[in-house]
Formats: structure tokens, C-alpha cells, sequence
């Protein structure tokens, strides 16, 4: 584990944001897909924005998506923030889709000295952050395009831990988000190298609630997206509205100084590579073709309709100018 990773753990334990412990009625759970990290700062900013608006929420870091996910499907939390589509249409309406925070812009990385293409990759083993995942996703598009099967299919959350596991010799490929694939190459360029990857991104990481909470507490659901797409606006203009906040609200205090340091760097580049774009009714079309492809919907992708997955009027409300 990276020492981010550990850092971002100690932090969420030390904020005591346990599903176990009771929480007052009123208080929406929100369950995070991934540590509390600078790649997830700005959510947890747009959270902390919602609360001073009135949204009273409490906000556990899970290190595994799918288990985010499951919390909420289960009903031990409201709100989540990953990419259920894997589960939406067996959880019949259970959850709905509220506005996409994050695109895959993610890239397939090998050893050099055991694989040079994707074939080289059939029946052999490959790393993904989760069951479920847009890392998952992407690898299943590339076999099925490839034409070819994984082997043993390993999972290891976080793509700072997936560095350390390629550098370790672990593993010898998986699929790294943007930030770390320049970190590795810029690293190990001469021992690692990336395969062609998928051109058209879907979502990643999204905003989505349990239907019956979202029926109840509509007022709250149109704060919540608000601040969401207020603040992915201001960090198209100025990504270091990002660090302006981290600081101005003592957040991520207790990661090391060269860490916080990169923040505005990252969400420079994300933002000028298209890795934080919030979306609706756009996205929703996209996702379906991507997650469609990737089997983790059934179905004709131009046959699904929207209603059964999103609930689009906070953020049609949200953006309408």
C-alpha cells in the first residue's frame, strides 16, 4: 500500500465515518468508492458545500467500490459515489443515477518484457481496482475487441497501489488512471509501457442515491447536485479552486506536504484531459453504449431507457442557464 493510500485510511479512520455507528435519522450516509485522497477531494469539497447548505450527511471512504456500492443498495447508506451500473438493473429501481463527476480516462499498462500487445494477453492474468469497476469495464471492451479471455482476473483498489505492486514485479498488467500512468512512465518508462486503450470514455465515478431517499428528501437532492456541478464549473475555470478550499477547510491535513503540494497540478491535468466533466442525460447515452459493451448491462444500449437508471431533474435544474 502506497504511503497516499495509508495517509488517506489513518484520515478516514481518524473522522470515525463508520456505516457501524448509529447515525440521528436525519443524517444521510454517503458512501465514497475509493480512500479519501486528493483524487477525490473535490467530492468530498462538494459534500462539505451541500452540509453548510443544510444537508445534514456523513461521508464513509470505502478502499473497494463494489462494497461502497453494496452499502447503499443494502440500505445502510443513502448516497453513493462510484459506478453501479454492474448492479442497477438486478437492484430493480432501487437506485438512480444523479450526475457524473469523473470520466475513464484510464490507460491499459504492461511489463515490456512480458507483454508487448493484448493479444500476448490471452489467458494470462490482468489487475483491475474492483470487481465492477471502469477499469473492469475497459478490460472487458479490449478482450472482447481483442478477442481474446483474461486468466486469473486479480483486484487491487487504488492506482497508486497498482504502481507499487508493477514496480514490486506483482503483477505485470493492469489499467492506471491518468495521474499515475504519467507518475510510472516518467518512473519506469524503460520497463513499462501502455496498449491501446478506449477512445470514448464513459463515466466513472458518479453521484447516485437510493430511489425512496431521493422521493423524500427532494430539496436535498437539488442542493447536493447543485454544489456538485457549482463546483466542477468553478474548477473548469480555475482548478486551483480545489487547493483554495482543501486549505481554507483544513482537509487532508495529516497527508504528507509533497502530496498537497500536486493538488492543483492534478486538477490541472484532469481537467485539460476531460478526467473531472459533470454530466446528465449526455452521459447517460454514453454509458450505456460503454457499459453495454463491457457486460455489465444487458440489453440493446439504444433500447434502455434513461428514467430506469437516472433521475435528471436536479441536474437539468442545475445547469439550466
Amino acid at each position: 500500500m502506497s504511503r497516499m493510500s495509508i495517509y488517506a485510511l489513518m484520515l478516514a479512520a481518524g473522522l470515525g465515518a463508520t456505516l457501524s455507528a448509529p447515525a440521528a435519522a436525519q443524517t444521510a450516509q454517503v458512501a465514497l468508492g475509493d480512500t479519501l485522497s486528493v483524487e477525490t477531494l473535490a467530492m468530498a469539497i462538494a459534500l462539505e458545500r451541500a452540509k453548510e447548505r443544510g444537508v445534514d450527511l456523513k461521508m464513509t471512504s470505502f478502499a473497494k467500490e463494489d462494497l461502497a456500492i453494496q452499502a447503499v443498495i443494502s440500505g445502510q447508506a443513502e448516497i453513493g459515489i462510484a459506478t453501479p451500473y454492474a448492479v442497477m438493473q438486478k437492484s430493480k429501481g432501487t437506485v438512480k443515477n444523479l450526475v457524473s463527476l469523473t470520466r475513464l480516462v484510464f490507460f491499459p499498462i504492461v511489463e515490456k518484457a512480458t507483454y508487448k500487445s493484448w493479444k500476448d494477453l490471452n489467458g494470462q492474468p490482468f489487475t483491475f481496482h474492483a470487481r465492477g469497476s471502469g477499469t473492469e469495464a475497459i478490460g472487458n471492451i479490449m478482450a472482447k475487441r481483442q478477442g481474446i479471455q483474461f486468466g486469473q482476473r486479480n483486484y487491487i483498489a487504488g492506482s497508486d497501489n497498482r504502481i507499487v505492486a508493477l514496480m514490486n514485479g506483482q503483477i505485470k498488467a493492469t489499467i492506471l488512471d491518468l495521474a499515475n500512468t504519467k507518475i510510472l512512465l516518467e518512473k519506469a518508462g524503460d520497463r513499462f509501457a501502455t496498449l491501446p486503450g478506449v477512445d470514448n470514455p464513459a463515466s466513472d465515478e458518479i453521484l447516485f442515491a437510493r430511489t425512496d431517499w431521493i422521493d423524500k428528501n427532494k430539496d436535498k437532492v437539488d442542493i447536493l447536485v447543485k454544489e456538485f456541478v457549482t463546483l466542477w464549473d468553478e474548477m473548469q475555470k480555475n482548478p486551483a479552486i480545489i487547493e483554495t478550499e482543501r486549505v481554507k477547510r483544513g482537509m487532508l491535513k495529516d497527508l504528507p506536504k509533497e502530496i498537497t503540494d500536486k493538488t492543483t497540478a492534478f486538477y490541472t491535468t484532469g481537467v485539460k484531459e476531460g478526467l473531472y466533466k459533470a454530466g446528465g442525460g449526455d452521459a447517460a447515452k454514453s454509458d450505456f453504449e460503454f457499459y453495454s459493451e463491457a457486460g455489465q448491462l444487458t440489453g440493446n444500449a439504444a433500447e434502455l431507457k434513461v428514467d430506469d437508471f437516472w433521475y435528471l431533474a436536479p441536474y437539468d435544474k442545475a445547469t439550466k442557464k
